[in-house]
């Protein structure tokens, strides 16, 4: 990472033109060259494709045959997280959490889990998330103030918690049977699987029933994560071992923070992005300065940045996704 510089140059940025509006978006972990996005049309057909990106021409092409239409947007597709088989399965929310069979010239449904009693109304799924040391658990948030457990390989729901007091519209998870969401309610809570009557409130945003958005758990170092509120352009550092107060508040963007990613190598960096269309990589400090943090390195593009995932396997690069481009930047 290049500590002199602040601004990524353009041969740092490999872009794909999509004819659609992108927002989700997923890297491999057993084959970190393969990305899939998700169109983002307000309607009810939507599409998923599976790009190669290629790291010697710094190219992405789309695979041919590997695509699928997809009902609604969907709010967040991920790759099984383990690089041991069966890798070959992606998941996708929206309407319902689907799971996908990734073959070598096609993608085919495995399963829908629908945990809804009448069949007339399901409560959209705003996020989820693949529970790296437990894979057949995935967790989604939902509108509806629930949480849910699915266990993938039955196919069952394991548990459903009503997780807040309003929209939960961001989960994670931490270790294997503990996980964090962030709601409209404007908390950000943690639940142990092993007592599922309690959860714990870590922060609460200063302003009332201002909602949290996307919550961001760093691996590297489970008692930091990451939060950003509705409208806002900064990002809170949360420290869970001394809740009241956030560790730091990173304030350089410009408009409204819409994506937070960990780095997945280190525990000290994180990436954002928002509406002033600048991606941001920053470096926590160990003593903030009185002044704030500045971020390390800068990406500013021409669009509102709607999202970002970096990469687990492919550590310099992280992908950002901006109107109907995605590019990948070399950090």
């Amino acid at each position: 990472m290049d500590k002199s510089s602040s601004q990524l140059n353009s041969e740092n940025v490999v872009t794909f033109d999509s004819p659609n509006p992108i927002y989700a978006m997923a890297i491999s972990a057993a084959n970190p060259t393969t990305i899939a996005i998700g169109s983002y049309l307000e309607e009810l057909n939507n599409r998923v494709e599976l790009l190669s990106f290629s790291l010697d021409s710094h190219s992405l092409q789309l695979l041919p045959g590997l695509s699928f239409d997809h009902p609604y947007p969907p709010t967040k597709l991920l790759f099984h997280p383990s690089s041991a088989p069966p890798t070959n399965l992606l998941a996708s929310s929206g309407d319902y959490l689907r799971l996908w069979e990734v073959k070598d010239a096609s993608i085919d449904p495995v399963n829908v889990f629908n945990n809804s009693k009448s069949s007339e109304y399901c409560a959209p799924l705003t996020s989820f998330d693949w529970n790296e040391l437990e894979p057949r658990r995935i967790g989604t948030s939902s509108i509806d103030t629930t949480c849910t457990i699915w266990d993938i390989e039955k196919g069952a729901v394991e548990t459903q918690l009503i997780a807040h007091d309003k929209e939960v519209y961001d989960i994670a998870w931490g270790e294997a049977g503990v996980f964090a969401s962030v709601s409209a309610d404007g908390s950000v809570r943690i639940f142990d699987l092993r007592d599922k009557e309690h959860s714990t409130i870590i922060y609460e945003s200063p302003t009332p029933d201002t909602p949290l958005l996307r919550l961001a758990w760093n691996k590297q170092d489970l008692r930091y994560m990451a939060t950003i509120l509705m409208d806002s352009s900064k990002i809170v550092i949360l420290d869970i071992r001394s809740p009241a107060m956030p560790a730091a508040e990173l304030q350089r963007h410009d408009a409204s923070v819409n994506a937070i990613a960990w780095a997945p190598q280190s525990c000290r960096h994180i990436c954002s992005a928002g509406d002033d269309g600048r991606a941001l990589l920053w470096e926590l400090p160990t003593v903030a300065g009185p002044n704030g943090i500045d971020p390390m390195l800068m990406y500013c593009s021409d669009a509102e940045i709607n999202q970002l995932q970096w990469s687990g396997a492919l550590s310099d690069w992280i992908a950002v996704a901006l109107g109907n481009k995605m590019q990948m930047l070399k950090v």
